[in-house]
């Protein structure tokens, strides 16, 4: 599985920490920004480029980081077919995984450490989706709501 990351400069420390993790585990990782010593950066451009990756195919999965983890999660909601989670602990992480079948996973690198992100990111990666009915169908509600915004519907 290849597995996308990015983050802002405050998010860079825990994004190295998390690939290095996340590539231990045997997972490919694609390194979409930022890079070390790069301040000042804009968290909407890596929130974008792994989204776009994601969305696009050319990645299965998104990690994101940036201080608080919401601006990344804000904006790759914005790109259709991208279900973002922001998760500080394992509980929304797996639920995130099983009903909600997310494809991007945010978290804060001012927010939590390390070792919690760690242990989130192995379970958002190691949990499938549930596949069940009911959530499928509102899975498909989201994609319906997308297209309707993307061609001026309501």
């Amino acid at each position: 599985m290849r597995i996308a990351v990015g983050s802002d400069h405050a998010g860079y420390c825990l994004k190295a920490a998390i690939a290095e993790a996340v590539e231990s585990w045997g997972y490919e990782v694609v390194d979409l920004g930022s890079n070390p010593g790069e301040m000042g950066v804009d968290y909407p451009d890596y929130a974008r480029a792994v989204a776009q990756a994601v969305a696009r195919g050319e990645t299965d999965r998104g990690i994101l980081i940036c201080g608080t983890g919401l601006g990344v999660s804000i904006t790759a909601n914005k790109v259709p077919g991208i279900r973002a989670a922001l998760c500080h602990e394992t509980y929304t992480a797996r639920m995130s995984r099983s009903h909600n079948n997310a494809n991007v996973l945010c978290m804060g690198g001012w927010v939590i450490g390390v070792g919690v992100a760690t242990d989130i990111a192995q379970v958002w990666l190691e949990t499938p989706f549930s596949g069940v009915d009911r959530h499928q169908r509102r899975i498909d509600k989201i994609h319906a709501l997308e297209s309707e915004a993307r061609h001026g519907g309501e």
